[in-house]
């Protein structure tokens, strides 16, 4: 599969990391991951959305708001500037200091 690029990554809260999903194949992996108990309804139409997707029949667009509000509705959805701070900190707390 070609790999078919967001116009804005989105951001998602795992454990202990933030992970970016910036395509489709990012998408992919995060719902092949996905619990077998946590998949319902929702899981089903975004499952459907990106096969079509990446046949080119539904738009990536509207693919990545779907996403956006799947991640909303369960939560794991990060804030790009909370990552950005938590960066910063990181990095001002260095070994050298």
């Amino acid at each position: 599969m070609t790999s078919k690029l967001f116009e804005r990554p989105l951001f998602v809260k795992k454990d202990r990391y933030i992970e970016q999903l910036a395509s489709l194949e990012d998408v992919l992996d995060l719902l092949e991951e996905w619990p077998m108990e946590k998949r319902g309804v929702t899981y089903n139409v975004i499952s459907k959305a990106c096969r079509m997707a990446a046949q080119g029949v539904f738009p990536l667009t509207s693919l990545r708001e779907n996403i956006r509000r799947f991640l909303i509705k369960e939560r794991i959805l990060a804030n790009i500037e909370e990552a950005t701070l938590v960066s910063k900190h990181t990095n001002d707390c260095g070994i050298n200091s």
